[in-house]
């Protein structure tokens, strides 16, 4: 195992860099939507709304540890990795210690979304279950199998997006489920372009991701139509009266085309974490246009 004379052992520090900050804007767009269109209907409720950005930031935190210790334990985060450094292959976290962070950051999400039965019934009790199911099934089994784009479709847009919106207000709307496709679909990209980087690693370790299975050219269609069937989805905002909400994400298609442009002509290597730090930015940006549609 690696060390680092910058960064100390279990500090801090690791723990911040583990936790993988950038990667909760992918948290938040769910939430964040499904937020808005429960303003947009009349129904807005603060508690639920902050405890469920508080829960979905958790269980990003959660898989990302799981991630981290499951990788390295298994041998893919090795020193043929492209991707960002990892905490557990550089040592900033031990093993031991990594499993109490998982077990803490379990604990906490538990802890956070408990009180939402009140608003939402014992259902709530399941979907939690669920999400938590899902932050190690990922990274276990479910990865490997080349169904993590199903997963993030189902928990990083139509759960927390169908969630969020029903604890505010009680139902659930043709729009609603809409909305979470879009955000499912759009997140999703992120998934895509790290699996892509990893392709031929993924490969040699058994690990068969969408991406391996339907090769490099058809990985880079994919990459760009999710982008347009996101947008594509929420042109369906027009026959719910709120056309802003239709209009506004066309203007991230500019930002989508100029990181599929840059994801074609690199195609390998290292580079490819650029596009992934900008896929990032680019759902961050489709999230705010989409709630910034919903609420004007």
């Amino acid at each position: 195992m690696k060390s680092s004379s910058r960064i100390q052992t279990n500090s801090l520090r690791a723990w911040i860099l583990a936790a993988r900050p950038q990667t909760l804007t992918s948290a938040a767009v769910p939430v964040m939507t499904g937020t808005a269109a429960a303003w947009t209907d009349g129904s807005l409720l603060f508690v639920p709304a902050v405890l469920c950005f508080i829960f979905a930031f958790l269980m990003q935190i959660d898989a990302n540890f799981i991630n981290d210790y499951y990788d390295f334990r298994n041998g893919l985060d090795n020193k043929d990795r492209l991707g960002p450094k990892r905490a557990c292959a550089e040592g900033w976290i031990t093993l031991p210690a990594m499993r109490k962070g998982i077990a803490c950051t379990s604990v906490l999400s538990c802890l956070t979304g408990l009180p939402l039965v009140i608003y939402g019934g014992w259902n709530m009790v399941i979907i939690g279950a669920c999400c938590v199911a899902f932050c190690f099934l990922y990274t276990t089994c479910m990865a490997r199998m080349g169904l993590g784009d199903l997963l993030v479709l189902v928990f990083f847009g139509i759960v927390p997006v169908c969630t969020t919106y029903y604890l505010q207000t009680g139902t659930l709307t043709p729009k609603i489920w809409i909305l979470s496709l879009a955000c499912g679909l759009g997140t999703d990209c992120l998934l895509v372009v790290n699996n892509y980087r990893d392709r031929e690693n993924d490969k040699t370790g058994g690990k068969i991701t969408l991406v391996v299975k339907i090769g490099e050219k058809a990985a880079e269609n994919l990459y760009l139509w999710l982008g347009f069937a996101a947008v594509g989805l929420c042109q369906a905002m027009w026959h719910f009266g709120q056309p802003a909400a239709a209009l506004l994400p066309i203007c991230y298609l500019g930002l989508h085309l100029t990181t599929w442009k840059h994801l074609t002509s690199i195609r390998r290597g290292k580079a490819l974490n650029h596009t992934l730090g900008e896929t990032a930015r680019n759902i961050l940006v489709f999230g705010m246009l989409l709630t910034i549609g919903l609420i004007i």
